[in-house]
């Protein structure tokens, strides 16, 4: 696709990225800071209030002794992040017609997967997204409610809006992410030299710490939403391996606000629970346990802010996954179709996949069935099938990385170097293990 074509907005969804036009085949584009966007949406989307406690708990517990396994985290994010819009951009086509190319298997596991996964997650979105709303105004409705509201507001949001209003509005609260988690940091005084010294690995004194840090270095922002990043360069406008430079500096920024977040939470953890001593629960009830403690601390209106960035980060994860997901189950029942064409990354492009009924049915299917488990609770077996299908998606798709971009499928300049090797291979390997951990873990005897 031209330049001249995406830039007279023939499609309804192609950006106006600044670049020249040019003749037949990709033009290298010069890397450039404005043409930034789809990184921020990964980055937001993929550090929900869950990477926000674990790495709270991780700096109460072990001081700056794990900072150097959140930067690993983020290192491994990048690799995989850059070999999915390395694919996209390549190739032309999206992921999920590379999996296809690979065997039928891999869409049976995607589609039970992306049910599966979807159901629980729409509740649990709801529910982070609901907590610091109802500490912000606890007068106002329930728990519940507040969830249902959040979901409401987020499917509106991206059934209305393409691609471009999405960004901006992700662009914004990613600032206010980023700006109360740094606020934090900073006023709680970080021990700089414990700081450089907490970049040396070293393993804390604790039973299970290799695991325990695995699971820190492969849980630093996002699982799926890291597959959807190549759907979002395509509907930025990015179709070709012209924009393979921009790529790779928007996934580098992606990462690297991704660890000024964690980073930036592991300090408050170091500095104002480790150092009194204070635990906090798992999960996003720990942030609201914060909240209290940053109350007692600074005062009201620290704890009002901070709940504000609590909102910003679940809310991007909310629409971020609605939004990004949804392209992805799209592809996935296009490609599904008998005598299906290859999927493009000019048909994401087009905005055209934003409009069908796959996209808005996965929409419906992320908002409507989640809401009986905000009020019944979640189903002990489905969870447990939940846990292991989300266990398993990180290795499936490092290692399906690596098979498609060492393949003939692949243009030969593109192809896997030895370091985008080793990389991939090391995520592949530390996922498989977190995924064999948490399939041990699971209760097995309750659920037969």
């Amino acid at each position: 696709m031209s330049d001249t074509m995406g830039n007279t907005g023939n499609t309804g969804n192609i950006q106006d990225t600044g670049a020249p036009p040019h003749g037949p085949g990709p033009q290298p584009r010069k890397s450039s800071w404005r043409y930034i966007g789809p990184g921020i949406v990964v980055a937001a989307t993929g550090v929900g209030a869950g990477d926000l406690v674990a790495t709270l708990i991780a700096g109460s517990s072990f001081g700056y002794t794990l900072l150097w396994a959140a930067v690993i985290g983020c290192l491994v994010k990048i690799s995989l992040a850059e070999a999915a819009g390395r694919w996209h951009l390549a190739t032309g086509r999206t992921l999920f017609d590379g999996w296809a190319s690979l065997g039928r298997w891999t869409t049976y596991f995607f589609g039970v997967y992306v049910v599966v996964w979807g159901f629980v997650y729409g509740a649990a979105a709801m529910s982070s997204s609901a907590l610091p709303l109802q500490a912000l105004f606890p007068d106002v409705m329930g728990l519940e409610w507040w969830g249902i509201a959040c979901a409401l507001v987020g499917l509106a949001f991206v059934w209305f809006n393409r691609y471009a209003v999405f960004e901006k509005v992700m662009t914004v609260l990613v600032g206010v992410m980023f700006v109360v988690t740094v606020y934090l940091a900073a006023r709680v005084v970080p021990n700089l030299g414990d700081a450089f010294a907490g970049l040396l690995p070293v393993l804390p004194d604790a039973d299970d710490s290799v695991l325990y840090t695995l699971g820190l270095i492969g849980g630093v922002g996002g699982t799926i939403t890291l597959a959807a990043y190549g759907y979002w360069i395509n509907a930025k406008g990015w179709t070709d391996s012209g924009w393979m430079k921009v790529m790779r500096l928007d996934n580098r920024v992606a990462y690297l606000t991704t660890g000024i977040f964690v980073v930036a939470m592991l300090v408050v953890g170091a500095e104002l629970l480790n150092s009194a001593g204070v635990a906090i629960a798992g999960g996003d009830k720990g942030l609201i346990q914060l909240s209290d403690i940053l109350e007692d601390k600074y005062g009201a209106t620290t704890a009002k802010f901070f709940l504000v960035g609590f909102f910003a980060t679940s809310f991007t994860s909310l629409i971020g996954v609605w939004h990004g997901v949804s392209l992805m189950f799209a592809d996935f029942v296009n490609r599904g179709r008998k005598k299906a064409k290859p999927s493009t990354g000019e048909a994401i492009a087009s905005g055209r996949p934003e409009k069908s009924w796959p996209f808005r049915a996965y929409l419906l299917w992320l908002t409507f069935p989640p809401m009986i488990l905000l009020f019944e609770g979640q189903p002990f077996r489905l969870i447990i099938i939940y846990g292991v299908l989300g266990a398993a998606f990180m290795p499936f798709l490092a290692l399906t990385l690596v098979w498609l971009l060492n393949s003939a499928r692949t243009p030969r300049e593109w192809r896997n170097g030895p370091l985008s090797n080793a990389m991939l291979a090391i995520a592949g390997l530390l996922f498989l293990v977190l995924c064999v951990k948490q399939i041990w873990d699971q209760p097995w005897s309750e659920f037969f």
